[in-house]
Order: C-alpha cells, then sequence, then structure tokens
C-alpha cells in the first residue's frame, strides 16, 4: 500500500531511515574506490522503502535537511572507520540545491563525524540546476570550499548540461545506467558514453558509470577509458552490517581488456588528455621509420605520417580525406585484396610489393606492408592501421626481385598470378588474380593457402614443396583448390629459387595458373614436374614437417 505523509512524519521521529551503500569500484584493477550512501526506509510493515516513495513527500513537509542529517550523519561515522582511500558520495536533491544553509548543514555534520570532507562527494543531478542556477553556483562553490568534491549525476539526459558544466565546478560525471544498460546493444549508445568519457577527460573530470550488470559492459567501459563504475555486477546497495565482509573480499571482478604490457596493453587511455594523447601520437607517427596511416572503412585517410606521404609522392594535406585509390590509383589493384581481407578483420604482416617507378628513369619501389584492423568496444572494424616499410634501397632485395622477374618470365608465366615466398615456405605476396578467384575463407598469408588445397593433394603436396625447399629445385606442382562457385580447379604453380651471396635461399618466385587435370601418364599431380640442380655451394635449410598456418 501506498505510503502517506503521515507515514513519513513517524519515521522521521522514530529514525526508521537507514544509510545503504554501493560500492564504487575501479575499472582498472577492480578495487574499492568507496560508496554511494543511498536512503533507505525500514518501514516495520512494508519493509524495505527505496526513496522514489519517500523523497517527495519529505520534501512535501520541508523535512529534506533533516533526512538528510540523519542519513549522512549515520554514514559518515561509519565511513570514518573505513581506509581512507574510500570516498562516500551524498545525493542533494534539486530542492536541497537551492537552500543556502546547505553547506553549514554539510559542515556540521563533518565536523560532528569526524569525516573529513575532502572524502566526500557530493552529487547533484541536472534538474536541480534549471530552477536558479546562480543560487546553485553559489551554494556549489560554498561546498567546494569546505573541501567537497561534486558530481554531476545521470549526465547526458538533461537538456543544457554543457552550460552546466561550464557553470559549476564539478569533479566528475555520472554516466546514466541508461546508456550503460544498453551500449552493449546500440552503437548508439556506445558513441554517447565515448563523447561523455571523452568530455569529461577534456575538462579534467573523472567519470564514473552507473548501472553496470555485465562484464561486457565494464570491458567497453573501460576501453573507453572510464575509471569508476558502480553496479549489481559488484553489488547491490547494502545495509552497514555487510560493508566489512565486502570490503576484506578484496577487489571486485577486473574487466576483461588487458591491462599490462606483456598482455597486449598498448596505451593507457587515462595517461592523459586528449590532446596531450594527439600530441603523443603524432610524435609517435613522425619519429616512426617506416611509413604509417589511418584509413576509416572507406579506405579514405584520416592520418598519415611524413614518411609515408612522401613514398606516395604527395603532401600529408593531399592525403586527408581522399581514399587510396585516389591517391596511389597504379598501385590500388595490387593492394585491394589485402585491405579488404583486413577490413573484414584479418591481421596482415609483411606484404611485400613493388610498383613503378614514381619518375622516368627511377628505380621500381619495393616496400614490405602490414595491415592491422581497428576495432572498436563491440569488435567492430572501424578502420585499418597500415604500416609500410620500404626495403627498395637494399641491393639484395632488389637483386632477388630481379631475378624473380626474369625466372618468371623464362618460365613462361605471364598471365599466370605471380607469388613470392620466403625461404620457409611462408607466402610473402600473393597476386589478386588469386585472391579473387579462390575462397576468401581460406587464408593466403604465410602457409594458410594451403587451406585452399583439396583434401586429397594436401599430403604429396607438402612432400613436394618440402623436398624442393630442402633442396633448391625449382617447383612445379598441381593440385585442386575450391573457387568461389564452390567447384574443385586444377591449378598449376612453378617457381624458382633466389639465392644470395653465401648460396643460402633468400626467396622463391614464381606464378600460378589455371591448368588442366593431370594425365594418366603423370605419376601425381603433385609430383614436381620440372627438375634441376640447385648450385653446390646453396646452404641446406631445415624445413619443419608439419608446416601450419599462423593466424
Amino acid at each position: 500500500m501506498p505510503v502517506e505523509v503521515a507515514d513519513v512524519r513517524r519515521a522521521l521521529e522514530k529514525g526508521e531511515f537507514e544509510p545503504f551503500f554501493q560500492p564504487l569500484v575501479q575499472l582498472r584493477t577492480g578495487d574499492l574506490a568507496g560508496f554511494e550512501v543511498l536512503a533507505r526506509w525500514k518501514h516495520p510493515e512494508l519493509g524495505l522503502i527505496l526513496p522514489d516513495d519517500f523523497i517527495s513527500l519529505v520534501e512535501q513537509i520541508g523535512r529534506i535537511h533533516q533526512l538528510t542529517e540523519h542519513v549522512a550523519t549515520k554514514a559518515l561515522l561509519f565511513g570514518s572507520s573505513l581506509p581512507e582511500r574510500f570516498t562516500l558520495a551524498i545525493n542533494v536533491t534539486p530542492h536541497q540545491l537551492q537552500d543556502l544553509s546547505l553547506p553549514d548543514l554539510v559542515k556540521r555534520i563533518t565536523d560532528h563525524t569526524g569525516f573529513s570532507a575532502q572524502r566526500l562527494v557530493m552529487e547533484i543531478t541536472e534538474s536541480a540546476l534549471f530552477e536558479n542556477l546562480g543560487r546553485a553556483q553559489s551554494i556549489a562553490e560554498d561546498l567546494k570550499a569546505l573541501g567537497c568534491r561534486l558530481a554531476l549525476d545521470d549526465f547526458g539526459t538533461g537538456y543544457s548540461s554543457l552550460a552546466h558544466l561550464q557553470a559549476l565546478p564539478f569533479d566528475q560525471l555520472k554516466i546514466d545506467r541508461s546508456f550503460v544498460q544498453s551500449m552493449a546493444r546500440t552503437r548508439e549508445s556506445r558513441k554517447i558514453v565515448a563523447a561523455i568519457v571523452g568530455l569529461g577527460h577534456s575538462l579534467g573530470m573523472a567519470t564514473v558509470a552507473e548501472g553496470i550488470e555485465t562484464e561486457a559492459q565494464a570491458d567497453m567501459l573501460l576501453w573507453l577509458g572510464c575509471e569508476l563504475g558502480q553496479g549489481w555486477l559488484y553489488s547491490k546497495a547494502i545495509p552497514q552490517d555487510e560493508v566489512a565482509e565486502l570490503v576484506a573480499a578484496g577487489p571486485r571482478p577486473v574487466a576483461g581488456v588487458p591491462l599490462t604490457p606483456g598482455d597486449g596493453w598498448a596505451v593507457s587511455s587515462l595517461e592523459a588528455l586528449p590532446t596531450h594523447r594527439l600530441a603523443q601520437l603524432q610524435a609517435i607517427y613522425d619519429g616512426a621509420p617506416v611509413g604509417l596511416c589511418f584509413v576509416d572503412r572507406n579506405l579514405r585517410y584520416v592520418s598519415i605520417n611524413r614518411r609515408l606521404a612522401e613514398m606516395n609522392g604527395a603532401s600529408i594535406a593531399a592525403h586527408i580525406g581522399k581514399t587510396i585509390k585516389e591517391v596511389i590509383p597504379k598501385s590500388y589493384p595490387v593492394l585491394e585484396p589485402y585491405l579488404l581481407r583486413a577490413l573484414a578483420g584479418e591481421a596482415i604482416a609483411e606484404v611485400e610489393v613493388s610498383r613503378p617507378a614514381n619518375e622516368p628513369g627511377g628505380d621500381n619501389w619495393t616496400a614490405m606492408l602490414s595491415y592491422q584492423p581497428a576495432l572498436d568496444e563491440a569488435d567492430e572494424v572501424i578502420g585499418l592501421s597500415i604500416a609500410v616499410a620500404e626495403i627498395s634501397g637494399h641491393k639484395g632485395i632488389e637483386d632477388a626481385l630481379s631475378t624473380g622477374d626474369n625466372l618468371q618470365q623464362n618460365q613462361g608465366t605471364e598471365g599466370g598470378a605471380p607469388w613470392i615466398m620466403d625461404a620457409q615456405g611462408n607466402s610473402l605476396h600473393v597476386s589478386s588474380h588469386w585472391v579473387q578467384n579462390v575462397d576468401r575463407n581460406k587464408s593466403r598469408r604465410n602457409l594458410g593457402w594451403l587451406e585452399a588445397l583439396h583434401p586429397d593433394d594436401l599430403e604429396t603436396t607438402l612432400k613436394s614443396m618440402r623436398g624442393s625447399l630442402r633442396t633448391g629445385e625449382p617447383i612445379d606442382i598441381r593440385y585442386r583448390v575450391k573457387n568461389l562457385d564452390g567447384e574443385w580447379t586444377w591449378m598449376r604453380s612453378k617457381g624458382s629459387p633466389r639465392f644470395g651471396s653465401l648460396g643460402e635461399i633468400v626467396r622463391w618466385y614464381g606464378s600460378v595458373e589455371l591448368s588442366d587435370p593431370p594425365s594418366s601418364v603423370d605419376e601425381h599431380p603433385a609430383r614436381p614436374l620440372l627438375r634441376a640442380v640447385a648450385p653446390k655451394h646453396r646452404k641446406v635449410l631445415k624445413v619443419s614437417d608439419a608446416p601450419r598456418s599462423k593466424r
């Protein structure tokens, strides 16, 4: 049954209102940072009653300060026994923020309890600022003068939050639970939360997320840079006699984002404000010995360092906002298959590519490219980080490329799809002709190209490959792969090694093309069809008996 005003008067006189404590947790470590104090009415007949059912009645009879003093005094007396690192947060109603006596009330409570005002956070809802912003500003400044911290509660649900942030000296932004609880389901909520966290960092304010109920929500919040959280994932609001047990239990559940460099944590979003982080990233970009850029899902340049801009023969400004195809149209057909794979979520490392010189009479340009998908907090690809290491200045590689080109021409592989492998048989480059005509679910990176082969051809292909890698004999094998229509198609792959100055194999160059089925005279489709004796001074390489695709 609903409570009446008379019930509230009686409860205040008998002291039936009690403080409950909901923990505030550091998302990075799971350590307790403090508690939000929440009033609960222990009704003798109805049981526990929540604030929504009695606060308005208390304000109606003009006794909100009495309730605050009663509950806060109990909470701060108990809080004085907790470790000094813990803060306590007290809610201020809109009515109280228009009462100039509020700072005196707070001082009276802290003096009586011995609880330091510097450990006290006063939470103010945005609706409390609508009636008289000037008066609210004066009260807020008096609270700050006592040493209290101020938090803007339920941020993002009002109408003029930015004006309020500018007018009042807030220390914290509290992200409303409605955004937190929907952020795992909707992109819009995630972006709103990201914007609030970014705004907090820009203004030097800590951000606190309310209503965290799942580890997925905690993961996303930590990934976005939110510092503190509270919600049922950690604990419901508990009575005073359960707090000691919760404190003794130690850290709460920690989000799944890696936290140490050894676990893959690269940059903490909490280390600096956005402008500082931008300067840090720009310094990394400009100081890197390789070309670096970031492109969005439409393959438009978002950022690029000077080194890569020079490689592409255009200024930094000429790149920003334009697509890769617009900036380097001649190279794009070679790069496109790798870009599409990376946009699908595949990380691709050390792809060796070549292109003609930018100027007539110049040397061909050769580089190793790596593509790393950038994932948002829901593991959706939002763009690509691309690294380009120029290697055309290395004479040995230039010679190898030149010899590889000659070998391909001598073997009559014009019209085939060229490929390049390292000395261990890992694929470094395969033409877009292969990528576009073979099932894209199969990786072409490293030894992943073997995954596309017909199961009956795999063992014999591996045997032939190992033989050639060990002896240096030219590769000439036939095998079946599944095309985009799901049909098995015969392919013929031919290639030859390039030897280094010490006789070691440094690269393999060749091509693969469509082939007729093997004739009846062939001993086996995957058996080498051509044999030659490699130079006697070559270095014999140890090849694994069970090569595997690297992912």
